[in-house]
């Protein structure tokens, strides 16, 4: 089993971009932990207080145990030394082998600004004379999942059956009410997840499937777990 990191720059980027896959590798008993960049306000329907209440009922849903707010501002994530630094400490502490984060090319500059904090953390998390909390390690994997505000076509290095866990993901993401249940134009979000995530299914002949992207060849041990 892996310790794994998913990080992203709002509460609910990680259960719209891979809630089912999340739900799949705690039920297949790897210890993942949740990061939150921002609190993801201010928004029309929340606050703060709303925000972990719907972030915390999201996690229990999918199985998450753990689950940490680093407290940067919504809409104002930069690549600092300091956001760096303090993603490094929470992989070391995690002790993360594999991390997944935001695809790198996005409209939102959260999500861009995320990505190349997490790239960077990676590296600074190995380092040994440095003032970081936990032992160093360098994350084996970083995995990019699909969360983007762009009108993008995913082309993806692997897809991962979440047949069983689709309607977990769903439950997920409607556990964030402000978000996609009180303002009607987001209601449409999860009915284009559902669809775009049976297609990607179909690409390797299951019901349902969400997109990975690698910059890093992916290793392989044999053809067991294949799809087929």
């Amino acid at each position: 089993m892996a310790n794994i990191l998913v990080v992203g720059p709002h509460p609910d980027d990680q259960e719209l971009g891979m809630g089912g896959s999340i739900a799949r590798l705690i039920q297949q008993g790897h210890d993942l932990m949740l990061l939150d960049m921002t609190n993801g306000e201010p928004t029309p329907f929340g606050s703060p207080q709303i925000r972990q209440q719907e972030w915390t009922k999201a996690a229990q849903i999918l199985g998450v145990k753990k689950r940490h707010l680093l407290g940067l501002p919504n809409r104002q994530v930069q690549h600092t030394l300091e956001a760096r630094h303090a993603v490094a400490g929470i992989i070391r502490q995690h002790q993360a082998q594999i991390v997944f984060l935001p695809f790198p090319e996005d409209a939102h500059p959260d999500h861009l600004a995320t990505t190349r904090i997490v790239e960077d953390a990676r590296f600074d998390a190995k380092l040994t004379k440095i003032d970081l909390p936990g032992e160093p390690i360098y994350p084996k994997w970083l995995i990019y999942y699909y969360c983007t505000h762009l009108r993008h076509v995913a082309q993806p290095s692997f897809c991962l059956d979440i047949s069983a866990q689709i309607d977990l993901k769903e439950q997920s993401i409607l556990a964030y009410e402000s978000q996609f249940v009180l303002p009607e134009n987001n209601r449409k979000v999860v009915t284009w997840l559902r669809q775009m995530n049976g297609y990607m299914g179909s690409r390797i002949g299951v019901a349902y499937a969400e997109p990975f992207w690698l910059k890093e060849p992916l290793g392989l041990t044999g053809l067991e777990s294949l799809s087929l």
